[in-house]
């Protein structure tokens, strides 16, 4: 394996770092988790997506499910997490990392009834912003999706239920 063609062709490098301190705001918050656009992948030109997920003490978490065009890192940053690898599910720690490639079955849940916290990275970088905030808003409205509309609402986020 090797290095990947240049990008950049300047001869002195540039400022372009972008700092997130940690008390930032929440770019959305649900009933039960805060979630963090460290970095989505249009501000990272495709590359990645990057997503602190600070869940509350109620049980929260999506079934499981696979991704056609996207791989899902998570890497625990406090508490307990439920992660699952399509074969079973682990209580993850501070420190635990799972990487699910393309078509990999997946899901995590917080069920330990206190606060816990990940890091979520999808590459490359797709929209998935709007995916959870789609999810937000149906939540929100308390209005209840047929089975055909949840399906169509997963496909258009490469989001396949098993």
């Amino acid at each position: 394996m090797s290095y990947p063609e240049a990008r950049y062709f300047g001869d002195k490098g540039e400022t372009s770092g972008v700092l997130r301190r940690a008390d930032a705001a929440p770019d959305l918050t649900t009933s039960t988790t805060e979630v963090h656009y460290l970095r989505t992948g249009a501000s990272t030109d495709g590359k990645f997506g990057l997503y602190r997920w600070d869940m509350g003490p109620r049980p929260s978490g999506p079934a499981p499910h696979f991704h056609r065009t996207i791989t899902e890192s998570f890497f625990v940053l406090s508490g307990t997490v439920r992660l699952y690898d399509g074969e079973a599910w682990v209580d993850a720690a501070p420190g635990d990392f799972l990487h699910i490639p393309e078509g990999g079955i997946h899901a995590f849940r917080n069920e330990s009834g206190e606060p816990a916290s990940m890091l979520l990275m999808f590459a490359p970088g797709a929209p998935r912003e709007e995916y959870f905030e789609g999810l937000a808003e149906i939540a929100a409205s308390g209005r209840e999706l047929s089975d055909e509309e949840w399906t169509e609402f997963w496909r258009r986020h490469d989001q396949y239920m098993v």
